[in-house]
């Protein structure tokens, strides 16, 4: 039987028509939520993302500015760049596009946000505040696998959850997030990474399994238990002679061989990353409301 697919695209876009009637009481108020996004130089993926983002951002009808610093201009102008966003006040969240360009200190641009406008959860007070269990930014995409998986009907609460994957960005807050107590937690959480030992056979024990790892084929149905749900939050360009462009998108799970194991899985593309957007927006729209409280 063919796994059910867990659609992000539409799932997102049901979520945007919640957000933009709360964007719409927000207007109303008198605020009118704002995001800073801050792109370095070139990169193809970065400009597809952030172009992304400022659209999704137009959707809801959140004032967006986009920032493309010139690399050679170095991390001084990035520095001067976030401190102005810091201080205007028609600005409610910053996302600097990671990655950047060779010579940047990711670490130290994202120490420099305002941690109430840091919209992807990753300054280290708001990474400090979720391994406390306090309130603060969530990193979007952690969030929007956590937001899927509940809206799907699969809660992860006393579920053995596999994360495959440690970085950052993904792996260790996801972690975070499915071992904290309380309902939207409250998992069992095994975090494996591409070095770890016998992955297959750990997989095997897991209800929901992650994959983060960031390469493609990591995950394959042989590693799975029937029934399991699967997670790709994968996503690589792998060549492909039949494809207009020769090349196409996969996540870092084997599709073919899990959708015949699992239960549910999500397509790549079309699962997670709309709802990395979403949440984007959700954190947004909360830093906003969190001004207009003053």
């Amino acid at each position: 039987m063919a796994a059910r697919i867990l659609d992000g695209r539409a799932l997102a876009a049901r979520l945007h028509e919640t957000m933009r009637a709360e964007v719409v009481s927000l207007v109303r108020s008198g605020v009118t939520p704002g995001i800073g996004l801050v792109r370095v130089g070139e990169d193809p993926a970065s400009v597809v993302y952030v172009r992304t983002k400022a659209k999704a951002s137009a959707d809801l009808g959140i004032h967006s500015e986009v920032h493309v610093v010139d690399p050679r201009a170095g991390q001084g102008a990035v520095e001067s760049l976030l401190d102005q966003l810091n201080a205007n006040p028609d600005v409610h969240g910053i996302l600097l596009q990671l990655p950047l360009p060779e010579g940047y200190s990711a670490d130290r641009l994202l120490a420099r946000m305002d941690p109430g406008k840091d919209v992807d959860g990753l300054h280290p007070v708001n990474v400090g505040r979720l391994c406390l269990g306090l309130p603060g930014f969530v990193p979007c995409t952690p969030l929007g696998v956590l937001v899927l998986l509940e809206e799907s009907g699969y809660r992860p609460r006393g579920n053995l959850v596999a994360v495959v994957g440690r970085s950052a960005l993904v792996g260790r807050p996801l972690a975070n997030l499915l071992s904290l107590r309380g309902e939207h937690g409250d998992a069992t959480v095994l975090l494996c990474h591409t070095q770890t030992r016998r992955l297959g056979e750990l997989l095997r024990q897991a209800d929901i399994v992650v994959a983060a790892a960031g390469r493609a084929g990591t995950v394959t149905g042989a590693m799975l238990k029937p029934g399991v749900v699967v997670v790709d939050v994968g996503m690589n360009r792998v060549a492909d002679p039949s494809s207009p462009g020769g090349t196409r998108l996969v996540g870092d799970v084997d599709f073919a061989s899990a959708s015949e194991v699992a239960e549910a899985i999500t397509p790549v593309p079309g699962g997670v990353g709309p709802m990395t957007v979403a949440m984007l927006m959700r954190n947004t729209i909360t830093a906003a409301k969190s001004a207009a409280r003053g």
